[in-house]
């Protein structure tokens, strides 16, 4: 058994989200720690694994808060860089009347995307069952090296690869640059987790399934699982096909972290099951469980530190079949 279930690299910043009108009639912001990466890990936290961290901050405000929300969380941050000359990045989050989000970052350079190779700590990649990672921290070269190395270290040390595209357009010089990224690290996975549009933009299928089947044919990937917004999510393994009913609920606020819940609640499976030992019946077990946790998520705001606990989201999921995290 390694130190790790899960060590995750990327981004680690401030989601400033909509919180109201002051009374000038201005809009008011919440400063919520957030991050895709480490959204993943919280939720793993809360499902009882240990995770670790590895990326960059400013020693700011902002990074020394990220720092200390992480340490109460129980995610090891011996591997958080803080960055004297840079500041930690920001994003502001506009929730759009359908629920999704628009995004402005503040990020030129930001503190996440100056982590170099030469600061990753082999000791930490060498321990982790699941390296999970994704494409903004591969936006610029110096921590597009990082992310690489990480991945290598981490496959060598025989760790299960996980990758999350998580497109975010404005970041990137050009979306053939981020299809570059992408297809590194769909090249690179053994459990993938997608979204509608992501596949869409990558393959150019409007069928789901077309497109899923494209991914498969060239990079072979073990485990893919694809999120559809208000229709659902579905996985694809060996030659299975199972898709999952959302748990829609009137209460939801904006849908920040939701993906992310979800594919972390899909990574406690994997650990609990093993990849090669997974069957139609866990499988919709993870799906079910993973939607639960994702829609109560999207009924608060942020992510990182509401991630929902087990017992929420059992209860939430046996309303359609008693399924277990264990």
């Amino acid at each position: 058994m390694k130190k790790y279930d899960a060590v995750a690299l990327g981004e680690l910043l401030i989601d400033f989200t909509e919180s109201g009108i002051s009374s000038q009639g201005n809009p008011v912001y919440e400063a919520n720690p957030g991050g895709a990466p480490c959204n993943v890990l919280a939720m793993l936290n809360k499902l009882g694994r240990k995770t670790a961290f590895i990326g960059k901050v400013g020693d700011d405000i902002f990074g020394n808060k990220l720092k200390t929300v992480l340490n109460g969380l129980g995610i090891d941050t011996s591997n958080l860089v803080m960055d004297r000359d840079v500041r930690t990045t920001l994003a502001f989050v506009e929730t759009l009347p359908d629920g999704d989000r628009d995004f402005s970052f503040y990020r030129n350079p930001g503190a996440d995307m100056m982590l170099k190779k030469e600061e990753l700590r082999e000791d930490i990649l060498k321990e982790a069952e699941i390296f999970h990672f994704g494409t903004l921290s591969m936006t610029h070269e110096e921590v597009r090296e990082a992310t690489r190395r990480a991945v290598d270290l981490a496959k060598k040390s025989g760790a299960l690869i996980s990758f999350d595209p998580n497109l975010r357009p404005p970041l990137w010089n050009s979306l053939e640059d981020a299809k570059e990224q992408a297809s590194y690290g769909f090249s690179r996975c053994d459990i993938l987790k997608i979204s509608d549009n992501e596949i869409k933009w990558f393959t150019g299928e409007e069928d789901f399934d077309a497109g899923v089947r494209k991914l498969k044919d060239r990079y072979d990937i073990p485990l893919i699982m694809l999120t559809m917004g208000s229709e659902g999510s579905r996985t694809y393994y060996r030659d299975l096909r199972i898709e999952a009913a959302p748990f829609l609920q009137a209460s939801t606020v904006e849908t920040t972290g939701a993906g992310d819940t979800f594919g972390a609640c899909c990574l406690h499976f994997v650990l609990k099951y093993g990849l090669r030992n997974l069957d139609e019946r866990k499988l919709t077990e993870m799906l079910n469980f993973a939607n639960a946790a994702a829609s109560i998520v999207t009924t608060r705001k942020g992510a990182l530190r509401v991630m929902p606990d087990v017992g929420e989201i059992t209860a939430l999921a046996d309303t359609r079949k008693p399924y277990f995290a264990g």
